[in-house]
């Protein structure tokens, strides 16, 4: 079963899963298997896709609604409720309904989280009792930046961004820019000048400022509309790319000045401003959802 219908109904619960940056990006290297060896920076935003979802007791997954440009059968969440319901032999079900606020195709990782929101969550909801460990593992055929997601925390990324260790950073006030394209993370990383050899750094490196993002001098060259962002939000900060993009980033200390710029930004781009979260904001709805179980 594909399609639910929408109804108003109390048995209705809602699930953030918010947007990441990568804070730093770099290509170290290139697996027999085709995969490229990167080392990256995660951090959360406060701004989020909505999952609604409600339990089925006749273990049919349903997609209740459309997403533009995506089938049912592949999609991240209808995929990542089957997942579990094989892994965990569970015989409920879901409708999944996806209020999606980030932009697809820009480097914030939207689909990714959105998987990750409907795993922690039917895992609460269906009471499979998954720890956080077997779900990053359960998350990682799902796409390389979902564990990230599942596990909710800041984090310094290896390999093909599965390893994962946690980090402190300061948690300023983000502009984000949302060029009017979408980028292909397979032709990024498949792209004949991309540099794959990067000299492998250190977070203490990263701290004291190396933030280069070796996928930039690509999309910028193959993809006007981002280098035209960078270009103007360069003016205001450094301005850097997230993931393969197409979103681009600056950082502010301040609410009131990260506003300041967005005001002022050229006609016809969208984006939004937002908090940096060390911690996912997912975890903390989960926190409110295990204390209802426990009061009821």
């Amino acid at each position: 079963m594909i399609d639910a219908a929408l109804t108003d109904n109390d048995a209705w619960t809602a699930w953030p899963a918010p947007a990441k940056l990568n804070l730093m990006l770099r290509v170290v290297g290139r697996r027999a298997d085709g995969y490229h060896e990167l080392q990256t920076v995660f951090q959360f935003v406060d701004r989020c896709d909505r999952l609604h979802l409600r339990v089925r007791d006749d273990g049919a997954v349903c997609r209740a609604g459309e997403l533009p440009g995506v089938a049912a059968e592949a999609d991240l969440t209808v995929r990542a409720a089957r997942a579990l319901q094989m892994a965990s032999d569970c015989r409920l079900g879901v409708d999944i309904r996806c209020e999606k606020v980030l932009p697809m195709g820009g480097g914030l990782g939207g689909g990714s989280s959105d998987a990750a929101t409907t795993l922690v969550a039917l895992n609460a909801l269906w009471g499979t009792g998954f720890d956080t460990e077997a779900l990053a593992r359960l998350a990682l055929p799902l796409g390389a930046d979902v564990p990230v997601f599942v596990r909710g925390q800041a984090a310094w990324g290896e390999g093909v961004g599965e390893r994962l260790s946690p980090v402190e950073l300061p948690e300023p006030w983000f502009l984000v820019l949302a060029p009017p394209c979408s980028v292909s993370t397979q032709a990024v990383f498949t792209h004949p000048r991309l540099t794959r050899d990067s000299k492998p750094i250190t977070l203490a490196n990263f701290l004291d400022g190396d933030v280069v993002n070796d996928c930039l001098p690509v999309v910028r060259d193959e993809y006007p509309a981002v280098a035209d962002a960078l270009e103007w939000l360069s003016r205001w900060g450094e301005a850097r790319l997230t993931g393969t993009g197409a979103c681009v980033f600056a950082a502010f200390a301040e609410r009131d000045q990260a506003l300041a710029a967005w005001e002022q930004r050229p006609a016809g781009i969208d984006g939004f401003v937002a908090r940096g979260c060390n911690r996912s904001p997912l975890l903390d709805r989960l926190d409110d959802f295990s204390g209802q179980v426990e009061r009821v």
